[in-house]
C-alpha cells in the first residue's frame, strides 16, 4: 500500500511505471518499515527479562496491596485474593502460604512467590519459610541459618555473596529483612519499612529511647490500629 498523495496527478503509464516503485517506498509503505517492529518486540523482551532478574523491585507485600493489584498477579484467582484480604496482618510466611495454598493449591502458591511475598525476618525464620523463597534449596537455607543473627542487611549481603553473585544475592535481598533498632535506627533505615510514611517515621522517632516494645505499642498505637502496629512490630527491635 502506498498514499495516494505521493502519486502525481494523472501520470502517464509509461512514467507510472519508473515512479510507482520510488513512491512505494519513499512515502512510508515499503519494505523498511516492518523491519522495526522486531526490534521493538527485542526491547520489550530484554526489558521484561530484566524486571524477572530483580522481584525485589517488583515483589507485592499481601499487607499492602490492593485487591486490584493482587487480582492483577499471575495465577491469583479471586479465592486466593479473598483469603490474603481477608487474613491481614500477614505476620508469618508459613500462614500466608497456607492459606494460599489452600485456594490455589501447592504447586500455584510456589509459583506466585516470584511476584507475591511477605518479607520474613532473618533472625526469627523457620527453615520451611526460607526454603519458600524461589530458587532456594536446603543447601541455600542452611548458609541463610548458619551467620545468625544477622546485625543488618549488610551482613546478610556479605556472607550470602561468598556462594552466589551479586544480582542472586539483590534477588534474594528482596525476600528478607533484618529487624531496625528502635533507639538507633536512622531515618533512613525506619523509611524503609515496608509501607512506612514521613508522619509516621517521625512518630518512630518521638517516642525514643524506648524501654520496651511495650512502650513502642503503646505509643504507636495511638496513630494506627492494633494490626498496624503488629505489622510494623514485625521490623522493629530493642537491643
Amino acid at each position: 500500500m502506498f498514499s495516494m498523495k505521493c502519486i502525481p496527478v494523472n501520470p502517464s503509464a509509461a512514467l507510472a511505471v519508473v515512479l510507482i516503485p520510488l513512491l512505494v517506498s519513499g512515502c512510508g509503505g515499503g519494505a523498511d518499515a516492518p523491519e522495526s517492529e522486531p526490534e521493538a518486540a527485542e526491547v520489550v523482551a530484554t526489558t521484561d527479562a530484566g524486571g524477572a532478574d530483580t522481584p525485589s523491585a517488583t515483589l507485592v507485600n499481601p499487607n499492602l496491596a490492593s485487591a486490584e493489584e493482587l487480582m492483577a498477579l499471575a495465577g491469583m484467582s479471586d479465592d486466593a485474593v479473598n483469603a490474603v484480604v481477608e487474613g491481614r496482618p500477614w505476620l508469618r510466611a508459613a500462614d500466608l502460604h497456607g492459606a494460599l495454598a489452600g485456594a490455589v493449591g501447592e504447586e500455584a502458591a510456589l509459583a506466585a512467590y516470584e511476584s507475591l511475598w511477605l518479607p520474613i525476618n532473618l533472625n526469627d525464620v523457620t527453615n520451611d519459610e526460607i526454603l519458600l523463597i524461589p530458587g532456594v534449596g536446603d543447601r541455600m537455607a542452611h548458609e541463610f541459618e548458619e551467620y545468625r543473627p544477622y546485625e543488618d542487611m549488610a551482613e546478610f549481603r556479605r556472607e550470602i555473596g561468598k556462594y552466589v553473585d551479586e544480582a542472586e544475592v539483590e534477588r534474594l535481598a528482596g525476600y528478607v529483612f533484618v529487624p531496625i533498632d528502635l533507639n538507633a535506627a536512622t531515618r533512613d533505615e525506619i523509611m524503609a519499612v515496608p509501607g512506612m510514611t514521613d508522619r509516621m517515621a517521625h512518630e518512630f522517632e518521638e517516642y525514643r529511647p524506648y524501654a520496651d516494645l511495650e512502650q513502642f505499642r503503646r505509643e504507636i498505637g495511638k496513630y494506627v490500629d492494633e494490626n498496624e502496629v503488629a505489622r510494623f512490630e514485625r521490623y522493629v527491635t530493642l537491643n
